[in-house]
């Protein structure tokens, strides 16, 4: 007996076939599957519900243009989590749910940028507040081992430069998403395929060179006026958004490979790679419903706008306010 036709009596043939439909896998679940999948999607519920509700609160209590700023970014965890529902469900849809996490994630990374200019008041408070500076450009993903690379100037070519950076990720990582689906659909796009002629194996590479280019900015931005943003809790907020982005991207990443290693078998009537996306899903849900839970205490809350001087600090507002005269009765009732 030859290797194939080993391999042939040992391979289960659901091992071989394309995801389940959404039927196929109520069917096969048992009552512990039917737990795990009832929680799962009232935790992806919930973290709506509570995403939600949220906006109205920021709608009503946040002026324009920040409350929508706030909005987007606040909403990556719950939007994933409920897209990675759908397609927990539904595996034969993880290819549109996908798309729609990793666009709407890709315009995140955009607004996260705009809400760090807009948290130091604006285009025109952030340069006024950074004349007299320069920004260190070292930093990660891309330049964080180049101490060598010079201080650079802020201008409002520098800020439109690095507003450029990010917002190229939000076009182009939306336009190479819907590609990619219209590929799929075809058969021309199988993230399984390694060849060389594959369209993924050259798609996939490009939107990591394009996730780099955009993230740069971004924490260049962050590293040189997080000291400044302190009080308004951006470093809590930075680092949620640090762990989306590696939950939603490099955990699926590194999931998908080990299915394609083979290190996570197949389990009829889920394939190798739908049991791969099955459990990714799954880990999507709880850990983004974490993620929304906290994300709610720190942006679901109103605060007075940075003092409009940039070495002014919490302190010396206190200060100020200490020694404010205490007005007499008389003063009072006049």
């Amino acid at each position: 007996m030859d290797l194939q036709e080993v391999m042939n009596t040992t391979i289960h043939p659901s091992c071989l076939q394309e995801p389940p439909l959404a039927f196929d896998v109520i069917k096969q679940l048992d009552v512990f599957g039917l737990a795990l999948y009832s929680m799962l999607t009232l935790m992806s519920t919930v973290s709506l519900g509570l995403y939600l509700e949220e906006c109205v609160f920021i709608y009503r209590k946040t002026p324009y243009p920040k409350k929508t700023t706030v909005i987007w970014v606040n909403g990556a965890a719950p939007v994933i989590a409920t897209m990675s529902c759908f397609g927990m469900w539904i595996p034969k849809a993880v290819m549109f749910t996908d798309m729609v996490s990793n666009c709407y994630f890709a315009v995140v990374v955009y607004k996260f940028l705009v809400l760090l200019i807009e948290e130091c008041g604006g285009s025109v408070a952030f340069l006024r507040r950074c004349e007299t500076t320069t920004f260190r450009i070292n930093t990660g993903p891309c330049c964080c081992c180049c101490p060598c690379l010079p201080h650079v100037a802020v201008t409002r070519r520098t800020l439109f430069l690095l507003k450029l950076g990010s917002l190229q990720y939000a076009i182009l990582k939306t336009i190479l998403s819907v590609l990619s689906v219209i590929l799929w659909t075809n058969g021309n796009f199988d993230q399984s395929d390694l060849e060389i002629t594959s369209t993924a194996i050259w798609i996939n590479p490009f939107v990591g060179v394009l996730t780099i280019t955009a993230l740069w900015p971004v924490a260049i931005i962050f590293m040189n006026i997080c000291n400044t943003l302190r009080i308004l809790k951006i470093i809590p907020k930075y680092a949620m958004y640090q762990l989306v982005l590696v939950l939603s991207q490099l955990q699926t990443s590194i999931i998908n490979i080990l299915a394609l290693d083979g290190t996570i078998a197949c389990a009829p009537p889920f394939s190798s790679q739908a049991r791969a996306s099955m459990l990714s899903q799954q880990l999507m849900i709880m850990e983004m419903f974490i993620v929304t839970l906290v994300t709610r205490i720190l942006y679901r809350r109103t605060y007075d706008p940075l003092p409009t001087d940039p070495h002014e600090t919490d302190n010396d507002l206190n200060s100020k306010k200490s020694l404010q005269p205490i007005l007499s009765p008389t003063q009072h009732a006049v």
